[in-house]
């Protein structure tokens, strides 16, 4: 009869532990992007986004919000598409239909500050 207990007592802990959800980001507020704990955030103007505009090097403007996709180059799936306006406003290609929706909560990932008005 004990071991009866003891196996429904662990079998309902471990059941809690798959159905109750955990948070793998502890302490951060829900949509804050990853990288805001690590790096100061900042505003830049155009002319400094204007010099990132290379592969190795790679900002871009998104709604007035400023990306460093430069570690994400290699992995677009679009290939060299990212490129198209490295260093500038890529609002309207990134709004475009070729992107599935993940790329919006992805894209938090590289974020660095915002675009002074």
């Amino acid at each position: 009869m004990d071991i009866v207990v003891i196996t429904l007592i662990v079998l309902v802990v471990l059941g809690a532990l798959f159905v109750i959800p955990r948070s793998h980001k502890k302490g951060k507020a829900k949509g804050t992007p990853s990288n805001v704990n690590r790096k100061t955030l900042r505003t830049y103007t155009k002319e400094e986004v204007s010099q990132h505009n290379a592969r190795k090097d790679c900002w871009i403007i998104v709604k007035g919000k400023v990306y460093d996709v430069t570690p994400y180059v290699e992995e677009h799936p679009g290939g060299d598409a990212i490129l198209n306006n490295a260093g500038g406003d890529s609002t309207e290609g990134f709004y475009g239909p070729q992107h599935a929706t993940r790329v919006f909560d992805m894209v938090d990932e590289f974020y660095i500050g915002d675009l002074k008005p």
